[in-house]
């Protein structure tokens, strides 16, 4: 039986969990300015007038604001030299200023006026009447549609010029966020994997998973996907839950979030015994992870880890490239308040690894019709190379390393 699998009740294993959040520290308003003036710092080095944030990630980014998405337009305009400004419906001034960590002026529009036309106002407001307004990447068409035709005067271009280059790169206090949300996650697929038993459902470890993550300190999972068996060789799964059975093969990838920002975190195991072509698929994936770990170094392209993983793949007689059985995706993607973001580890992104920058590792191997496996842990980049958050997986027998 493989080690730290089955064996214990949902009430023993959620009983186990304690909460890992209380010695967590949001993000300061001395960082939020600081990220507010590296993008003003950008935007005047690149010629760009002022920048348009949308409610979103980019909005909490760089004001702290925590705001939805919807067809109504809420954000903040930051000029290239002055002062941040917010723009939203009148009826949300209220709520706008409970959520506001930096103090801003306020521009709002009524139902019947047109948000478009008020960027106009507040540009002209602050001395700009023309030039270029980068829009955030994240922006629906809508939204730029409506900015470019009552804005004829400005030249809009993709604000993703100085959001990637601002949030590419994690600092000490995000680094800490995101460890803690790690740790936490590492903890519930351990208890998640103690609860297995024959006839229980995916369902049911899903259900499991979003108490455990309660039970140490998130609001819940951010995502689970629970798989068993031949489901395991979907890498995002499938749309029927599953029933385990007697060596079955497992994957759970799951995370949570702390402070906006992520967690995720996969597991493959087996329930009872492994085969042994399951063995050996497993051991491949833990050398590619690996090798792809081991190629990080500062100032090398993100490609080049893509590459060392499928240099592993390769070698067992899987792939080439995409093909199956084999790799059939990037081997990792950035991850901050966004669980995927760029840059990513994958062919033909040359982005430089830089300190800060943090990754998934992920070099899942597919087996159509058989089984597949993914191990996904995280790392970050220092100044001496990769570090990674939680150790990968020790072994197919002893996946947590509990001996």
């Amino acid at each position: 039986m493989t080690i730290g699998v089955g064996g214990s009740t949902i009430e023993q294993a959620l009983a186990k969990l304690d909460n890992m959040t209380q010695q967590v520290a949001p993000i300061s308003n001395d960082e939020l300015n600081a990220r507010l003036q590296k993008a003003q710092s950008l935007m005047q080095q690149q010629g760009i007038a002022a920048m348009y944030i949308d409610a979103g990630t980019n909005l909490t980014y760089f004001t702290g604001l925590k705001w939805y998405k919807s067809e109504r337009l809420v954000g903040a305009i930051l000029p290239a030299k002055g002062e941040l400004s917010y723009i939203a419906p009148h009826f949300e001034q209220g709520s706008l200023n409970d959520y506001m960590k930096l103090n801003g002026e306020f521009f709002g529009w009524h139902e019947h006026q047109s948000p478009y036309a008020l960027i106009a106002e507040i540009l002209q407001k602050q001395g700009i009447n023309e030039g270029k307004l980068a829009v955030d990447p994240s922006a629906g068409y809508f939204l730029v549609d409506g900015i470019i035709k009552a804005n004829p005067q400005l030249t809009v271009i993709n604000a993703d010029v100085i959001t990637a280059p601002c949030r590419e790169c994690k600092s000490d206090a995000e680094i800490a966020l995101m460890q803690t949300a790690k740790n936490m996650t590492l903890e519930v697929h351990k208890a998640a994997a103690s609860i297995l038993k024959p006839g229980i459902t995916t369902s049911e470890v899903e259900a499991f998973i979003n108490q455990a993550h309660k039970k140490v300190g998130a609001s819940g999972s951010s995502f689970c996907i629970v798989l068993f068996g031949l489901a395991t060789s979907f890498p995002h799964g499938v749309k029927d839950p599953q029933v385990l059975q007697e060596n079955d093969w497992v994957l759970i990838d799951t995370g949570c979030i702390v402070e906006g920002y992520h967690s995720d975190i996969t597991r493959t195991y087996a329930y009872g015994e492994a085969t042994d072509e399951q063995r050996a698929v497993w051991q491949v994936e833990k050398d590619a992870q690996i090798a792809a770990f081991n190629a990080a170094k500062i100032g090398q392209a993100c490609e080049v880890t893509d590459a060392a993983a499928r240099v592993v793949i390769d070698a067992a007689g899987f792939g080439p490239e995409y093909e199956l059985p084999g790799l059939p995706h990037r081997t990792g993607h950035g991850c901050g308040m966004d669980i995927h973001e760029s840059p990513y580890l994958v062919k033909g992104d040359t982005t430089p690894l830089a300190k800060g920058m943090v990754f998934s590792n992920e070099p899942m191997l597919v087996l159509p019709g058989k089984f597949g496996v993914r191990l996904e842990d995280h790392f970050y980049m220092t100044d001496e190379g990769p570090k990674w958050f939680t150790q990968p997986a020790y072994s197919v027998d002893d996946p947590f390393g509990l001996a």
